[in-house]
């Protein structure tokens, strides 16, 4: 169970990590398509493959999303990433209320 809740908050780390790198004017403009693209995929009410199909409905999320996701962390360069994610953990804390255990 505590490898399921790092691994989520990782992700949601990695996630606006993303959503700073689409909006900062240094991040490759490739990248920022990429995590754009990815991010409108994820949060859009039309999917490729409608969810009341069994199995299939949910593995076009399952698979595009992560891969838009580390291909737009691989187009952005390192230290650019570095500093990304410093500001997601920074608003994650920030966001966190005080009596929310970690």
């Amino acid at each position: 169970m505590h490898r399921l809740r790092s691994w989520a908050a990782t992700l949601k780390v990695e996630i606006i990590a993303l959503w700073i790198a689409a909006r900062d004017g240094r991040t490759p403009l490739v990248a920022r398509l990429v995590a754009s693209a990815t991010a409108a995929f994820a949060l859009s009410p039309i999917d490729l493959i409608p969810d009341f199909i069994p199995v299939l409905g949910y593995l076009d999320d399952l698979i595009i999303v992560p891969l838009g996701i580390a291909l737009a962390i691989r187009l952005i360069p390192a230290p650019l990433m570095d500093e990304f994610r410093a500001a997601a953990r920074a608003r994650d804390d920030r966001a966190r209320a005080p009596w929310v255990r970690q």
